[in-house]
């Protein structure tokens, strides 16, 4: 099999993450009732701000799983091979039914674990490819959030594509203040708005292969 046919086999994952009140969990329950995200399996964390509504998840409610650990960090990668090898394997039974993978990590989450997971364990590159990173962040409390938060900047640096919340309730000054300033730190990335949570998916997902190069130095000694 041809390289490009090799990764056309391997199943998509998209990793959706931003801080704590990000409104990351709106935005992902807007994009599932969209019927171009029917076959999309879930992987959320139970700790997580908002539950979704299971049968958000392709009209089927086993295929949304909830990691048990806490926080999708270093300490529970093991939690996240296991939990995405046995959804290939049902799937592999015909017990499931979908062409790609969302995980969404809670507001505190270091992505760099879960992305050095996705894209060096074995049997996981064997059967899955990171298409990218999305990234939510909210326009009022933003800024605040980069300046206090070591989290809150990795996971903007990481994106692959970054979406921008709240718009509505900043001010167009504050907004564009924040714009600059994800720009800067993430100059590779497009900056997309979501008016009320409301996007579409055709923008933030089919990133490609997930490639660290092009953003801030640190990204890849984080994902090491």
């Amino acid at each position: 099999m041809s390289d490009s046919g090799a990764l056309a086999s391997l199943l998509p994952v998209t990793v959706l993450t931003g801080f704590l009140g990000s409104g990351k969990t709106t935005l992902l329950r807007r994009l599932l009732q969209d019927p171009r995200l029917r076959g999309t399996a879930v992987i959320v964390n139970e700790f997580g701000e908002i539950g979704l509504d299971h049968l958000l998840v392709a009209d089927a409610e086993e295929q949304m799983v909830e990691l048990s650990s806490g926080c999708l960090c270093c300490t529970v990668r093991w939690d996240l091979i296991t939990t995405l090898d046995r959804l290939h394997a049902r799937r592999a039974a015909g017990e499931l039914s979908f062409e790609r993978v969302v995980v969404e990590t809670t507001g505190l989450a270091d992505p760099a674990p879960i992305l050095h997971t996705l894209m060096s364990d074995p049997k996981i590159a064997g059967r899955f490819r990171l298409d990218g990173v999305v990234t939510a962040v909210d326009a009022v409390n933003g800024e605040g959030t980069l300046d206090r938060h070591t989290e809150a900047v990795k996971q903007a640096a990481v994106a692959d594509r970054l979406v921008l919340t709240k718009s509505d309730l900043a001010g167009e000054e504050q907004a564009e203040r924040l714009r600059a300033r994800l720009r800067a730190l993430n100059p590779a990335a497009p900056l997309e708005t979501a008016v009320q949570g409301e996007i579409g998916p055709d923008r933030l997902f089919g990133c490609g292969l997930y490639d660290p190069a092009g953003k801030i130095p640190e990204v890849g000694r984080w994902l090491r």
